[in-house]
């Protein structure tokens, strides 16, 4: 061994084979530890058993309030205290576990503070709130019979492994949890769906299933995928238009509260994304946020942005992970909904089975007992002497009997006989006992019935609960489907942008420079410079973009009506190339060539133009060149639309001393046709619901509401429109006549009236109808002289007739307030409008 001392360069050998070994321990213990760690936070912490659909520590609190289930509320802190005994992780996780499953209204019946999941408001103190289990709970969960026991952890007592759950009680709580390496994420479900969607698997019928929240909104589930991995829901506030001025927040997204939706807001209305003047909580028993909107401000570009820039739209990432035989599994919730389903028929054929047993076993001591006493076989143990001889002699008096019965008579059965008092005996009563006897064999007789259609019987059985509970339990979320908002369209112009075309730079910061527009500070710039080249930039406060810029404006992405109409010279032929072309989506900072790319190449003439508008221009060609004519007149509608990178035609071979606009065009494109979207009651170009025709400069629409209120309105794409309280929404024509059929529901009859638009005011709302009343529109026509249909029942034969006539035969053009006519005519079954 040698006894050189350690200099500090190096280590000594047998202290390096100790350091080796010791890393090699530790090394395989933290692989063991953390592996069985990772196991036991998986199982035991924060994923979900399919069986049951609970964690353990919510599985130990409702069995600890089984356990203490008298009927009346207990204080959350006995309930925690009594959780403690099978839950070894301390009170705070067992209370935000009860508290968390009390909010969702359907295991426990709560009493007292709670919280509120819309507001963010913490619950009181265990001490102060109470809860119990619901009678829904107590029957879909608990069961002893079919429960599976094992240890609690110092084995003590006994708790379920998993309960019998007879109800997806999994897809309608919903749960979310984070474990070692995985995560589950599974969203609440409506609780009547879930019936009708097991109602559904057991008929082998198609069904679909979606989240349901208890704070309402709109959602989007186009993307849900099953709650599985790579899905996404999206939801929106429901956001109404009160006035002009004022917008009104009813329903929130799931998981955000009203304290972080309106600090949101005022985070958008800092950064200038959005422009209000102010936001009031007036949320009480309902949610309720007033916004206030700066003087100037769209309403409905405004919702845009609210949904755009704040926490009025969010997206949530489900993860459908669930406990099947101890490992974890990821699966959608239409399996995770027919495992419950399989599962709930399964428990109940356990429980007709040790039903049936029990029936079995009550008819046999029934039929014993009666055999026992009336055939006097009590007597003859009176001489017996010893218990053996008692039973003894019990058993050969019940010989003759033995065969009728489905099992044979052991020793306990004729212990049981020998434990009848005399004084039973003495009043014992057959008739009595042959009725309980024929009742017990009627209920097994329906057992039986239903052990051989186990299906029908577990559809009862779902609606069985759907009756009990499903009462006030309707869907909250409204599934609708979301337009694409493009954020760069609704954001507030909160910057003006500049430009120095010489030195080549553009930004909002640069105020002593040209002025080209307002903007946003989320936009992007396209930049055109006189070599040829395009380029789009994100906005900034001063940008260089290179030198002698031509043009210069907000880029907008996918615009198909911008047309760039160019003259350039070729650095290489020297001949003068036209081009018109659209740029619909580039990559930012990269530049592109709009000529040949040739050195030298330049742009004499450049215009943009917002709606393809093709211009005719005045070319002068230069005195020395060889031309007869020097004047050539140009007109760009000759030309088609290509891409960026075509050449262009030849305009002329000769040297160019100046271009100019000689007249301007007029749009080449098609012209834009407009619809309505009946699912997001958006305006649109893309053919999506009712067509409203084709719109020109300063044409507008007429929207007739169901409450009997029409609107005038321009056609701009950012317009939105309730689409369940439109009835007629189309092209507004100032001379058109209007026939209008309405009902009067509390008088139960209808009215029709002809009147003419006599307002001219936009984006305003009139009502055209008695207004103290409960009006309900029915039909509109703007046909000048339509027909009108009514069916209805003759009163004495109920037979159903048709009667159709012109409506001019018995109303007039009035002014638009006044009344309708009313039409006599009883028991109408329908009424419309006919061409």
């Amino acid at each position: 061994m040698s006894n050189k001392k350690n200099d500090g360069k190096g280590v000594n050998p047998i202290h390096t084979d100790i350091l080796n070994k010791d890393a090699s321990g530790i090394s395989m213990m933290y692989q063991d530890w953390f592996l069985e760690y990772a196991s036991y936070v998986i199982l035991e912490r924060a994923v979900p058993a399919i069986e049951d659909g609970m964690k353990p520590v919510q599985r130990r609190i409702l069995h600890s309030m089984w356990e203490m289930e008298d009927g009346r509320f207990n204080k959350v802190a006995n309930i925690i205290g009594s959780t403690m005994q099978y839950h070894p992780h301390g009170d705070a996780s067992i209370s935000e576990a009860i508290v968390n499953m009390g909010v969702k209204n359907l295991l426990i019946e709560t009493q007292g503070n709670w919280g509120d999941v819309r507001t963010g408001d913490s619950a009181a103190a265990a001490r102060y709130i109470e809860g119990r289990l619901s009678k829904f709970g107590l029957e879909v969960i608990f069961n002893p019979q079919t429960t599976t026991w094992q240890m609690s952890y110092d084995g003590r007592k006994k708790e379920p492994v998993t309960f019998p759950v007879k109800f997806p009680i999994l897809l309608a709580q919903g749960v979310e949890g984070i474990a070692v390496g995985l995560s589950t994420k599974i969203l609440p479900h409506n609780f009547i769906e879930l019936v009708k969607a097991s109602i559904s698997i057991l008929k082998d019928e198609p069904f679909e299933i979606f989240p349901d929240f208890p704070t309402g909104a709109l959602m989007d589930v186009t993307d849900y995928n099953k709650g599985m991995r790579g899905g996404k829901v999206r939801i929106r506030a429901k956001i109404e238009e009160a006035d002009k001025k004022t917008l009104l927040i009813k329903d929130i997204p799931f998981g955000i509260t009203t304290g972080s939706l309106i600090e949101s807001i005022i985070k958008a209305n800092e950064k200038g994304t959005i422009k209000i003047k102010k936001v009031i909580d007036n949320t009480a028993e309902n949610v309720e946020i007033e916004v206030q909107l700066a003087p100037g401000t769209s309403p409905d570009v405004t919702i845009d942005a609210l949904y755009a820039f704040t926490d009025c739209e969010i997206s949530i990432s489900p993860n459908a992970c669930v406990i099947i035989q101890e490992k974890p599994a990821f699966m959608g919730v239409d399996e995770i909904l027919k495992v419950s389903t399989y599962q709930t028929r399964d428990l109940l054929e356990k429980e007709l089975t040790i039903k049936k047993n029990e029936l079995l076993e009550k008819i046999l001591f029934y039929s014993l007992e009666k055999i026992f006493i009336e055939h006097k076989i009590y007597r003859n143990i009176e001489e017996c002497e010893t218990w053996e001889a008692v039973i003894s002699t019990i058993d050969s008096g019940l010989e003759p009997f033995k065969k009728m019965f489905f099992r044979d008579i052991t020793k306990e059965d004729i212990t049981k006989l020998t434990e009848i008092k005399i004084k039973r005996i003495s009043k014992y009563d057959g008739f009595k006992a042959d009725e309980l006897i024929q009742q017990s064999e009627k209920e097994l007789q329906e057992v039986e019935q239903n052990l051989t259609k186990m299906t029908d019987y577990t559809i009862r059985y779902y609606q069985t609960i759907l009756a009990k509970y499903g009462k006030g339990r309707e869907r909250k979320t409204k599934i609708t489907a979301f337009e694409t908002i493009e954020a760069s369209v609704v954001a507030a112009n909160n910057e003006k942008l500049y430009v120095n075309k010489q030195e080549g730079f553009v930004g909002y910061g640069m105020k002593k420079d040209e002025y080209i527009c307002e903007c946003s500070d989320i936009d992007d710039v396209i930049v055109f410079r006189k070599e040829g080249i395009l380029q789009v930039v994100k906005i900034q406060e001063k940008t260089f973009v290179g030198k002698d810029i031509v043009y210069a404006n907000i880029f907008h992405k996918n615009d198909e009506r911008m047309i760039y109409n160019v003259i350039y010279i070729d650095g290489k032929t020297n001949f003068a190339f036209a081009k018109r072309f659209q740029v619909l989506g580039v990559t930012r900072d990269k530049e592109y060539a709009i000529t040949q790319g040739e050195k030298g190449s330049k742009i004499m003439y450049f215009s943009a133009n917002a709606n393809g508008e093709a211009e005719i221009i005045e070319v002068t060609l230069s005195q020395t060149s060889k031309a007869k004519n020097k004047v050539i007149l140009y007109d760009f509608a000759t030309l088609d639309v290509k891409g960026r990178n075509a050449q262009g035609n030849i305009l002329t071979k000769y040297p160019i001393r100046k271009i100019q606009m000689k007249a301007e065009g007029k749009s080449t494109l098609e012209e834009r046709k407009t619809w309505f979207d009946t699912q997001t009651g958006r305006l649109n170009h893309e053919g999506k619901g009712i067509a409203l025709g084709i719109f020109k400069e300063n044409e507008k629409i007429i929207v007739f509401y169901k409450d009997g209120h029409y609107e005038i309105s321009n056609n701009e794409i950012t317009q939105r429109f309730e689409p369940l309280e439109v009835l007629v929404i189309q092209k507004y024509n100032p001379q058109s006549i209007i026939n209008a059929l309405y009902r009067d529901v509390k008088m139960n009859a209808y009215f029709a009236k002809k009147f003419m638009i006599e307002t001219s005011s936009t984006d305003k709302k009139f009502c055209f109808v008695p207004e103290e009343r409960d009006i309900q529109l029915v039909d509109i026509s703007f046909l000048p002289n339509p027909f009108l249909q009514i069916i209805y029942k003759n009163a004495n034969s109920k037979e159903t007739i048709t009667e159709k006539f012109l409506l001019n035969q018995f109303i007039e053009l009035k002014p638009w307030k006044s009344p309708g006519t009313k039409i006599n005519y009883f028991n109408i079954q329908s009424i419309t409008f006919e061409s």
